[in-house]
């Protein structure tokens, strides 16, 4: 009996073990979700504040205290204060410009879903002989590029037209902006701002048509309003859809720093923002403007955005986690250098974890941009940034669509993400000690570049001396890292840049360790992986695979394997998109042991003296 009993311990003790592994793997690369909003039943909140419920149909006069006597949502957000709860009754609230100054949360009535829309609907149509139909409409946001946007470069493939913030919808369905009359179709809205006039080219009979009339959704000021000073605290915003504005869906304001500002300089007027399974789309410009240190912002989806979908500016240890992030850049705004999110201007230590990246053919996907320190991008699905067969230019890594984009900036892990069917994967441009490890690459380009842009004369002003200068654009690291391209792609799998101009300037090379990678091709005899090389007049060379690169550079890849027209064990499903490795994968003894920094942000399940290659460990 004590030895069946141990027995039975013992298959117990294997039992937790094996679901203990099962667990911490999921924690570990792209988890496969939930991504995105996650619907629930909200509890009423137990605080020491008041609860203020509102609807659709609430009155301004109500005071709000009892479900029964909702008020309107611009009542309630006059009369929050610090501690205060928002609870929405389920419906579509047409409003905006609603701005507030003190920590209060808002959120739904239990399950019931509440839209807050900056759109009204337009029930008067003239139809004209032309074939067109015209409203009149005096909520207009007409607006023009901004002073850096060259014209003379652009001008001919970006109408000025697109840069106005008004957007026109026809039960649902977006319509894109024409120039004139003679242009307008199905699909199209054309606005004379000077007659005030909206014309499309839909039979509005029968249908609902919305034109945006609120400039903003939901504003989280540092002045005055109200009658109330800025208690310093950010709101929790949870379980809502805010759609249709032109030119934000919700702001949060802040010191905005035009020069080197230390962290402790910045971030300090609006702490604590919390916004989870929220559910943004439809703006014609910034969908989410964030401020402010403590930032978490989970579960939640922005699609249908212009210039950004989520700007994060001047913000210390921010979390952004199982967010999903789609479709910017809907009016396809040519030299505006849009992202599906930006994290901008001297942003500390911000986490952008287990993240779906999808759909963004005219859009970056994650920029990590001017004077970012120690960002952390980890465990991320990035899939259809820009267009992966682009025409590749050995001797320029711009313009281009990046998954991953960590632009004069120091110091980043970037680590057990996946990288599918992009123009670039990541570019690691004019920025320092960038660790990009465990990665996996499908027919998306891994790029690091550096050029002479520094602080002097630069077209952004102050922008370059908050990163690295030219010499220190050094120190980066990319191992263990899984290669891969298919019959589709016909580009490089690693571009390793510097212009002409730095050629046998720059003594210390920009990368410090690149090895233990393993390159595949499906079809092409050429790997392709390109070098900045002192040793090509042109500065510029090109080696066919890992072993040719060791050859020239013993420096580099001598633990490397390439495998060209390799049609052997690799990927449980590439069709599928399913890129846990089989276990006989040949180019499996490429990897070696991480770093101890980016085992712990794994959360790696697998054995450190088993490593492997790309994001995923073998299938079981």
């Amino acid at each position: 009996m004590e030895t069946t009993g141990n027995k039975f311990i013992l298959l117990l003790s294997f039992i937790s073990l094996f679901f203990f592994l099962k667990q911490e793997r999921v924690l570990a690369q792209p988890s496969g979700g939930p991504y995105g909003p996650i619907h629930k039943s909200y509890d009423l909140p137990n605080v020491d504040g008041t609860i203020y419920y509102v609807s659709p149909d609430g009155s301004k006069d109500a005071k709000g205290l009892k479900l029964s006597e909702p008020t309107n949502i611009e009542s309630a957000v006059e009369r929050v204060k610090t501690g205060d709860v928002i609870v929405l009754r389920g419906g579509i609230y047409r409003t905006g410009n609603l701005t507030l100054n003190q920590g209060i949360t808002m959120q739904p009535y239990k399950d019931e879903q509440a839209v807050i829309k900056g759109t009204l609907v337009a029930a008067e149509w003239e139809k004209l002989k032309n074939g067109l139909w015209r409203t009149s409409w005096s909520h207009l946001f007409p607006s023009k590029p901004q002073d850096w946007w060259v014209k003379d470069v652009y001008g001919k493939i970006t109408p000025l037209h697109r840069f106005n913030d008004d957007l026109v919808f026809v039960d649902g369905r977006f319509l894109q902006s024409v120039g004139w009359e003679g242009e307008v179709n199905e699909d199209t809205y054309f606005i004379n701002y000077e007659t005030q006039q909206v014309y499309i080219g839909t039979d509005p009979t029968n249908k609902e048509v919305e034109i945006t009339a609120f400039a903003t959704g939901l504003v989280r000021t540092t002045k005055d309003v109200h009658g109330k000073v800025s208690d310093g605290i950010g709101p929790v915003i949870k379980g809502i859809t805010i759609t249709q504005y032109p030119f934000r869906i919700i702001e949060v304001e802040g010191y905005y720093p035009e020069g080197l500002s230390a962290d402790y300089e910045h971030g300090n007027d609006v702490i604590g923002t919390t916004i989870e399974n929220c559910t943004m789309s439809y703006c014609g410009r910034i969908g989410v403007n964030l401020i402010g240190d403590k930032i978490s912002f989970k579960h939640c989806k922005i699609s249908d955005t212009s210039t950004e979908g989520l700007y994060l500016v001047s913000s210390d240890d921010a979390l952004i986690e199982k967010n999903i992030f789609t479709r910017n850049n809907i009016e396809n705004l040519v030299g505006y250098f849009p992202a599906a999110v930006k994290i901008f201007n001297q942003s500390n230590r911000v986490v952008f974890n287990d993240n779906l990246v999808i759909d963004l053919p005219n859009s970056n996907g994650v920029w990590y941009d001017v004077g970012n320190v120690d960002g952390r991008f980890i465990n991320n699905w990035v899939e259809g940034v820009g267009f992966p067969n682009n025409n590749f230019q050995p001797h320029s890594v711009w313009p281009s669509r990046n998954g991953f984009f960590f632009e004069i900036s120091k110091g980043a892990v970037c680590a057990g993400n996946v990288f599918t069917n992009c123009d670039h994967g990541i570019l690691i441009l004019n920025s320092n000690n960038v660790k990009v490890y465990q990665n996996t690459f499908v027919n998306s380009l891994a790029c690091f570049g550096r050029n002479e842009r520094s602080a002097q004369g630069d077209h952004f002003g102050w922008h370059p001396s908050t990163g690295p200068d030219v010499d220190e654009r050094t120190g980066h690291e990319f191992v263990n890292n899984l290669m891969v391209k298919d019959e589709k792609y016909n580009g490089p799998l690693l571009l390793i840049w510097q212009p002409d101009v730095l050629c046998g300037e720059l003594k210390e090379p920009a990368l410090k360790y690149l090895d233990h990678n393993a390159y595949v091709s499906k079809n092409d005899a050429k790997l392709d992986i390109w070098l900045s090389d002192t040793k090509n007049a042109e500065c510029q060379a090109n080696y066919s695979n890992p072993e040719a690169f060791y050859k020239q550079h013993p420096e580099y890849a001598k633990n490397s394997i390439g495998l060209a027209r390799y049609n052997g064990p690799l990927f449980k499903s590439l069709l599928l998109g399913n890129y846990e490795l089989l276990s006989d994968f040949k180019g499996k003894g490429a990897a070696t042991s991480l770093p101890e920094e980016v085992y712990e942000l794994l959360q790696s399940p697998v054995n450190p003296k088993l490593p492997f290659v790309g994001a995923y460990p073998f299938a079981e």
